[in-house]
């Protein structure tokens, strides 16, 4: 195993510029997610640990060697692929092997890596099968064995979920987790899906074109995001982000006025923007019910029950707001309802800036 240090890493093609400088270091046994949207240069930084793309400028250590002019295949890792990159003439057990009859491994040793790997991912049965006899997720645990018969110093996962369906992926996730917590392989994995960031990760790298936005524990960046763009981007549903200007040391939200302890060392006038995450939220019919607690009029646009909770999405003058709760509300468009958040709970943030007060 090995750490992975990226520092002031750049990347050019031509004159476009897709990362500006990242810094990022991956402590060994790690288990580090890359999340982004679409064209945030994850993808890219993830190839670039590989080798499979040149570095423009800055430096990437794995270990203690620098591996910017290092060949992929003297890196010492291996890669976990999207569309899994089976041999599709080859069994079960040839795909696993591949890499290390290459080697010229002694056949013994070949057959114990194969069987045990095969015997963590539960793929026994399937060694004499060929990848068109398997569905996804054995597809995807036939890639992952492939990786792990290598015995790397450094895992990389490129988005390996994102063609499995939705039950499927929530099983391989907690595969992938188990799997690192048993071999405790340093490991950065690429996702665009924050919910695979949130379960997976001992620390998440988000970014945002070619930028490292924040950086740390799950928890950390849902309790405490620097900005607009995370507290956007982790957590699902969103938080809720509502236009408010200081008033006294409250928050004036479309003619309603709320309490906020936090608002009052700020200008009066200041702009900010009130963060509160959907289930941080209690409803009530009126303002009464809800007791002291301070609270906010809304009219009802949509419900949505899921099952395990009850998504209300409102408007606030001009602007949207939703809560989640876990019972049932019998509510319907145009009603009218009082949400009372969790003053505790709320992040203040700069409206011009975006950054966290």
């Amino acid at each position: 195993m090995a750490s992975v240090q990226i520092e002031q890493a750049k990347k050019a093609y031509g004159a476009t510029q897709v990362l500006h400088g990242v810094d990022v270091q991956i402590a060994d046994g790690e288990f580090c997610v890359l999340v982004g949207p679409s064209g945030c240069g994850k993808s890219t930084l993830l190839r670039m640990i590989a080798g499979l793309e040149e570095i423009s400028a800055g430096t990437i250590r794995i270990g203690e060697r620098v591996v910017n002019d290092v060949p992929p295949k003297e890196r010492d890792i291996a890669m976990v692929f999207q569309n899994y990159a089976l041999y599709p003439h080859m069994t079960v057990r040839e795909n696993m092997a591949f890499s290390l009859t290459l080697a010229k491994k002694p056949r013994e040793e070949i057959d114990r890596r194969v069987n045990d790997a095969a015997q963590i991912l539960g793929l026994g049965p399937y060694l004499d099968r060929q990848p068109r006899a398997l569905s996804g997720g054995q597809r995807q645990r036939v890639a992952m064995g492939r990786a792990i018969v290598r015995n790397p110093q450094v895992f990389l996962f490129d988005e390996p979920l994102s063609n499995l369906d939705a039950k499927l992926r929530v099983q391989m996730r907690t595969e992938i987790k188990a799997l690192h917590q048993r071999l405790k392989t340093t490991s950065v994995y690429v996702t665009h899906d924050q919910i695979e960031a949130m379960t997976m990760a001992d620390r998440i790298v988000v970014m945002r074109d070619g930028r490292v936005e924040q950086i740390g524990s799950p928890l950390e960046l849902y309790d405490h995001p620097v900005n607009t763009f995370v507290a956007g981007f982790i957590g699902s549903p969103a938080m809720n982000l509502i236009a408010s200007a200081v008033t006294r040391g409250r928050l004036g939200i479309e003619g309603q006025m709320l309490s906020v302890q936090s608002a009052e060392a700020l200008a009066p006038g200041r702009q900010v923007l009130m963060g509160i995450r959907p289930e941080h939220i209690q409803i009530g019919r009126s303002a009464t019910e809800l007791g002291a607690q301070p609270a906010l009029q809304v009219e009802v646009e949509v419900v949505e029950p899921t099952g395990a909770d009850t998504q209300v999405f409102c408007k606030l003058g001009s602007q949207s707001i939703m809560a989640a709760v876990r019972e049932r509300i019998d509510a319907k468009p145009g009603d009218h309802l009082w949400l009372a958040p969790d003053l505790a709970r709320i992040h203040l943030f700069d409206a011009q800036t975006n950054q966290r007060i």
